[in-house]
């Protein structure tokens, strides 16, 4: 069956929308649509699994707990190792923020 990532992301969403796509053993694959959300102030993710993120439509900015902030444009990715804590800055409250993230052990 054949599907399309960008295909009708919403426009306005009460909080992030998950779509897990694939798992298989430890690893998972997500498609993440972010209209304006962030983390909470005091939150961080501090996560047992690494995770590779590739922006696809939209901007976002991720911190990290030592400071570090990076701006994210379509078609730009990163790898966060395992328990690198960060959190999601902000991200476009104009249009949707489309997200795919692959985790893994």
């Amino acid at each position: 069956m054949r599907e399309n990532l960008l295909s009708n992301p919403p426009a306005s969403l009460p909080e992030e929308l998950v779509d897990v796509l694939v798992t298989h053993g430890e690893m998972r694959i997500e498609r993440i649509v972010s209209t304006g959300q962030a983390s909470g102030e005091d939150f961080w993710y501090d996560q047992e699994e690494h995770e590779w993120v590739l922006l696809l439509e939209g901007s976002a900015r991720l911190m990290y707990a030592d400071g570090r902030l990076l701006t994210l444009e379509a078609g730009d990715h990163v790898t966060i190792p395992a328990c690198e804590r960060h959190r999601v800055d902000w991200t476009d409250p104009d249009r949707p923020t489309v997200w795919l993230a692959v985790f893994w052990r």
